[in-house]
């Protein structure tokens, strides 16, 4: 018997840029021109049905009179289009259009689109760059940023998917103007997260300024952009694959992602994250990492975000504690949850360790009091 040793040893550096701003397409075609991804000429434009109407049909024709070639591709708008059967579909138009290696995706749009785009770059060609344009509060804070790419099966959200990071992010907050009241609320959800998570002077500052942003108003939305690009990047640095300490980004998502599964949708995900967190500062002060008036302030400045803090009445509780294992953090069959550690810290369980076990009936009670 012989063997034969693979040598594949390297150096990857996926740095990126993220450029925070008010009406940045024609610094998306400026950077282009100047080089941003190489040679590269051909573009495949991703967006959704509500998004190519206000952004996507610009984009386009900005590519195309500053001499490139570009096609668009949409498809209807929702977390229920970010499944395998619409990323084949997206993958067939772009052959079927002529997208080759050679092309560059650019991803316009919400946390979906930026979640099926940058997975279908990953795998298209065996890969080819990408680029965000995010055009919502949810994808700035959350879903552009990061590199996680993935879908949605009817078992489970976001399990099939990779990392893979884009070549530069764009985070129009002049897109927001556009935003109906309930999507900046979904989008603050994740805000809200990273203050408690790792910036309690974010906290605070949403605590004085919900009104400010809730309207939109361009010094506070450029404060909490630029708050959740800088707790993003500080966790995301140290722990690109998730191995560890990326865990505590998923603070309120164990119980958010499966309501949001269970309700068919019927909830945005900042909503369902919202009460996720409710859950998650329940459990937190039940084993003694949060006073209740500290889980108390949680729970009200997600109210002042105009977010639901308990689970509707149509979902059935039973079938949501059984959703709870479809959770990525799940580990030998046993539940796992980050808990907050006050307000702007998690709990640390061990070394390089963000999420403890907690029992199923320990769940089942949190989830019964909501």
């Amino acid at each position: 018997m012989r063997t034969f040793q693979v040598e594949l040893k390297r150096v990857v550096d996926d740095s990126y840029e993220i450029e925070i701003g008010f009406e940045l397409m024609d610094k998306l075609i400026e950077d282009l021109k100047a080089g941003l991804v190489g040679s590269i000429r051909r573009f495949a434009v991703v967006t959704d049905s509500i998004v190519k109407e206000l952004y996507g049909d610009v984009l386009l024709r900005k590519l195309r009179e500053a001499g490139f070639a570009a096609d668009l591709f949409f498809f209807p708008e929702g977390e229920k289009s970010k499944t395998r059967r619409v990323k084949e579909q997206v993958e067939d138009e772009m052959l079927a259009a002529g997208c080759r290696r050679d092309c560059c995706v650019i991803a316009i749009g919400g946390g979906v689109v930026t979640d099926l785009a940058g997975f279908v770059a990953g795998t298209f060609g065996r890969g080819v760059p990408f680029i965000n344009y995010a055009t919502t509060l949810l994808a700035a804070a959350d879903a552009s940023v990061g590199g996680k790419t993935a879908v949605d099966t009817p078992l489970a959200t976001n399990l099939i998917g990779m990392f893979n990071q884009p070549k530069k992010v764009y985070l129009d907050i002049a897109t927001w103007n556009t935003l109906p009241p309930r999507q900046i609320s979904s989008g603050l959800a994740e805000t809200i997260k990273h203050g408690c998570l790792g910036d309690e002077e974010l906290f605070v500052f949403l605590e004085h300024h919900m009104d400010e942003i809730l309207r939109v108003e361009p010094a506070a939305c450029a404060y909490i952009a630029e708050a959740n690009c800088r707790v993003k990047y500080q966790v995301v640095m140290k722990d690109e694959k998730e191995t560890g300490l990326r865990e505590i980004l998923n603070l309120g998502h164990t119980v958010g992602r499966a309501i949001e599964t269970v309700s068919d949708y019927r909830l945005l995900h900042g909503e369902a994250v919202s009460i996720g967190m409710v859950a998650a500062a329940k459990l937190s002060c039940k084993l003694g990492y949060m006073t209740e008036t500290e889980a108390a302030r949680v729970k009200n400045l997600l109210a002042e975000a105009k977010l639901p803090t308990a689970i509707p009445d149509y979902i059935d509780r039973e079938e949501l504690v059984r959703k709870l294992y479809t959770d990525k953090k799940v580990r030998d069959g046993r539940l796992r949850f980050v808990l907050q550690q006050g307000i702007g810290h998690v709990v640390r369980f061990g070394e390089n360790s963000y999420a403890a076990p907690i029992a199923e009936d320990a769940a089942r009670e949190i989830i019964m009091e909501m």
